[in-house]
């Protein structure tokens, strides 16, 4: 049991969940470019670029970030 927190707590990587309306990202590095209708994240040797109206970011942790509004589509770049 004490292993599994310990995963949880140390878990270091890169993904994200989508929801209606939500995507909730989780250990990327920066946030490239903050729009309207155009959010765009890097983590590890990845970019990923969110499409959407009205796209506001809601929860800001350190490395958490949970984006709300219309979300069309989503493009993940592997660099």
């Amino acid at each position: 049991m004490i292993e599994e927190i310990r995963n949880y707590v140390k878990d270091l990587e890169f993904r994200f969940t989508v929801y209606q309306n939500k995507v909730d990202i989780i250990n990327y590095q920066k946030i490239v470019s903050l729009e309207d209708e155009k959010i765009i994240f890097l983590a590890n040797n990845e970019k990923i670029t969110i499409y959407g109206q009205k796209l506001t970011l809601n929860k800001l942790l350190e490395q958490e970030v949970l984006i709300t509004g219309k979300i069309l589509k989503i493009e993940v770049d592997y660099e």
